[in-house]
C-alpha cells in the first residue's frame, strides 16, 4: 500500500507559487533564492544599509527597538496580491506603535516593483532584491515569506506561503 502525504494549505500554496513564478519567467530569481530555508526562531536580524524603491536609504539603526516585519513579495505573485493589502493595513495601523515593515520584491526589475507599489498605494518601506541585496539578505524559499523580528532583533515568527487577514492582524500581538 502506497502512503501519500497530504499537503497543508500553506504547503499547497507555496508549491503553486513556485510553479507560477516559473511560468512567469522568474525562474532565474527563484533559482538563486530557493536554496535558503526559513531562519530559526531566536536568530538575529542583521540588516545592511538599503536603498529603498522611493530613493530613501534605510539605515539599520532606524529599525532598532522596533518590531520588524520582513515581507518577501513580487508583483506577479497571486498570493502576494492577496496578502499585501493586509500587510499595508498592519503597517498603517501600527507603525506609530513601533512596527516597521520592510518589503523585499523579487521582481525581475526594480521598476516593476516600484510601479506596482505606486499603483496599489502601498506605503510600507520596500526595496528590490537585487543581486547585491541578495548577497546581504538571504531569501528563504517560497513566496510570499513573512518574518517577524522582536524589538530585541530576534526572530519571533517565520511564515512561508500566503498568510490570511487574521494571521497578519495577529502579528500586532507581538507589539
Amino acid at each position: 500500500m502506497t502512503s501519500h502525504r497530504l499537503l497543508s494549505r500553506r504547503d499547497y500554496l507555496t508549491q503553486a507559487c513556485v510553479m507560477c513564478a516559473s511560468a512567469m519567467g522568474a525562474s532565474s530569481v527563484m533559482s538563486q533564492t530557493q536554496k535558503e530555508e526559513l531562519p530559526t526562531v531566536g536568530s538575529r536580524l542583521v540588516l545592511p544599509e538599503i536603498t529603498l524603491l522611493n530613493g530613501e536609504v534605510l539605515k539599520p539603526e532606524q529599525t532598532q527597538g522596533k518590531l520588524v516585519v520582513i515581507y518577501w513579495w513580487a508583483s506577479w505573485c497571486p498570493f502576494c496580491a492577496l496578502q499585501s493589502p493586509e500587510i499595508q493595513k498592519l503597517h498603517a495601523q501600527y507603525q506609530s506603535k513601533g512596527l516597521f515593515v520592510l518589503g523585499l520584491s523579487i521582481d525581475k526589475e526594480a521598476q516593476l516593483a516600484k510601479s506596482y507599489l505606486q499603483k496599489k498605494n502601498y506605503t510600507f518601506a520596500s526595496t528590490w532584491a537585487s543581486p547585491q541585496v541578495l548577497q546581504k539578505i538571504k531569501k528563504p524559499n517560497g513566496l510570499p515569506v513573512t518574518l517577524v523580528y522582536g524589538r530585541d532583533g530576534k526572530l519571533l515568527q517565520a511564515e512561508k506561503g500566503q498568510m490570511f487577514a487574521e494571521d497578519i492582524s495577529a502579528i500586532s500581538s507581538w507589539l
